[in-house]
């Protein structure tokens, strides 16, 4: 039997609208997503240290409203420059997991070395301030080869060379213990110099701004037609716009008070040089490389003795450059010169800034992260008149929350492939 047609009729459906969220919206949901992402699988970056400043910064503003004054800034701004120039050097060292003990002796030393010629010997200051660095060279070399050659752990050899350089700053500055530096001297103002014209430091801000948009667009370009993962040309527009209000927000600030300091415009210089060098450059990947295993490094055919040299010579240079700026904010070399926290202030910025102390991760940028930390708790405590025994616990505090975090974070990348 053929069954009877259904007479009875359908209406067809009404399209369903497709509901698209606002573009905005997207974006956020995409940015929460890549964020869950990097908390994941260890890629913390420099969020940990970002937020631990922005509590500094809010905990003692509240407790004193001149904390973040322009006065107070500037000053913080050339507080950081001395052992901040120390901190960039312990990056290399510790991105080939190891430890540079003897940076605080050095730095005393080369001040020794600058003092006794420009002061006592009459030598120009130009020549005496070469002769510093070069000793701080000489010395990070002289490590490094001993500890590339013989093989005997870094921090051994590091360690017998705190002593030493200290004895010998001992003997150069004699019986007298102290120098003055003269106050209108070369070395003195790089902590006392300050271009006092507003458009300087605006200038700077946006040539930083230009220059960042234009090295990342063209880096996006290359990866892109390599067929490699890039950053969208949207994301470097937003990370530019970033650092252009930071960079104009600091301007802003110094501006109300004397000015872009020349210290901190030679600090930021040189953390921006050797960054591109560790980035950029094959001596650069042969540091990170040989902190990711010195026997991969080996079988690739490394120059592990050559890089080991280096990173040790480069660690005593930023020493010694570090040195001849704490001795241009004090105008004097002591016997106490190169003694004291500095050391653990050293390295405790490169590792609270997220250097790693297993090598192979960090950056120069690290190092002035860290040494803000630092300081910024020095200063607020000082600006508030806390004991000094309260200041050295909560930066131990910071020092293990960050090798907690940085043990947590090798963890993740390990258990992701990543490590």
């Amino acid at each position: 039997m053929r069954k009877m047609a259904d007479n009875t009729r359908t209406e067809p459906s009404a399209p369903v609208a497709k509901t698209r969220r606002p573009r905005r919206d997207r974006v956020a949901a995409r940015g929460v997503a890549v964020l869950r992402h990097k908390l994941s699988t260890g890629e913390l970056g420099s969020l940990p240290v970002v937020f631990v400043l922005a509590v500094v910064w809010i905990v003692f503003q509240s407790l004193n409203e001149n904390f973040l004054s322009p006065r107070n800034l500037s000053n913080l701004s050339v507080d950081i420059v001395g052992t901040g120039m120390i901190a960039v050097g312990s990056v290399f060292v510790l991105l080939i997991g190891e430890l540079d003990l003897s940076v605080g002796s050095i730095s005393g030393f080369a001040a020794a070395v600058f003092a006794v010629l420009s002061v006592n010997d009459g030598v120009p200051e130009w020549i005496a301030l070469i002769a510093a660095v070069l000793a701080g060279t000489a010395a990070g070399t002289v490590q490094g080869f001993s500890f590339a050659r013989v093989r005997v752990p870094a921090f051994v050899i590091t360690l017998a060379g705190l002593l030493t350089w200290n004895g010998l700053m001992l003997c150069i500055l004699g019986d007298s213990g102290t120098i003055n530096l003269n106050e209108n001297g070369l070395v003195v103002q790089l902590t006392s110099y300050y271009f006092s014209q507003d458009a300087v430091a605006y200038g700077l801000a946006a040539a930083a701004a230009a220059t960042m948009f234009v090295v990342s667009n063209q880096n996006r370009r290359r990866r892109k037609a390599a067929g490699m993962p890039h950053r969208s040309l949207r994301m470097i527009t937003v990370r530019t716009g970033l650092l252009a209000v930071i960079a104009f927000a600091v301007a802003y600030v110094l501006n109300q008070f004397q000015g872009l300091p020349l210290a901190l415009l030679i600090f930021l210089a040189v953390a921006a040089v050797l960054d591109i060098v560790l980035r950029r450059t094959h001596y650069g990947r042969q540091v990170y490389a040989l902190g990711g295993g010195v026997e991969a490094a080996r079988r690739a055919s490394l120059s592990v003795t050559g890089v080991r040299t280096a990173v040790l010579a480069v660690s005593g240079t930023m020493a010694a450059v570090g040195g001849l700026f704490i001795a241009s904010r004090i105008s004097s070399v002591s016997q106490s010169s190169g003694s004291g926290v500095l050391l653990l202030n050293a390295i405790a910025a490169a590792v609270i800034g997220g250097t790693s102390l297993f090598g192979g991760r960090g950056t120069t940028w690290s190092a002035v992260l860290g040494i803000l930390v630092i300081q910024s708790i020095a200063s607020g405590m000082a600006i508030t008149d806390t004991p000094a025994a309260v200041q050295f616990v909560i930066t131990g505090g910071v020092l293990f929350a960050a090798v907690v975090i940085d043990s947590l974070s090798r963890h993740s990348q390990e258990a992701h492939g990543r490590a």
